[in-house]
């Protein structure tokens, strides 16, 4: 069972920057598409960034212009890059991928585990 495992979360000031990254526990055949969503304690689960197999990239309206998303497709990594941090953007960060593990796997989507991000006003 493929596992992503996320990093790089921590605490940081209002204003700083951080990189979340996604990365798959065992070699996997291609990432196609894959998000970014987060959840701040008593909300739900919300969108931050997405992008597809075709290189088109979404965010939220709350993130857009501070946070991109990105991928190494060498690695199969995807990041998560966040500047100008707020105090509203604090939460557990979470990755979902949708992967192939081998060229005649069907594509399947996974979450990871959750990264805790913690802006200080």
């Amino acid at each position: 069972q493929v596992q992503l495992v996320e990093s790089g979360g921590g605490l940081v000031q209002s204003g700083g920057s951080l990189r979340l990254s996604c990365s798959a526990s065992e070699s996997i055949f291609s990432i196609n598409n894959a998000a970014w969503y987060r959840q701040a304690p008593g909300n739900q689960r919300e969108f931050v960034a997405a992008f597809t197999s075709g290189g088109a990239t979404n965010y939220a309206d709350s993130v857009r212009g501070r946070f991109a998303i990105s991928r190494d497709s060498a690695t199969n990594t995807v990041y998560l890059q966040m500047h100008s941090l707020k105090a509203e953007d604090t939460g557990v960060y979470y990755c979902k991928v949708d992967l192939r593990r081998t060229e005649q796997s069907r594509e399947r989507n996974y979450w990871g585990q959750g990264t805790q991000v913690t802006v200080s006003s």
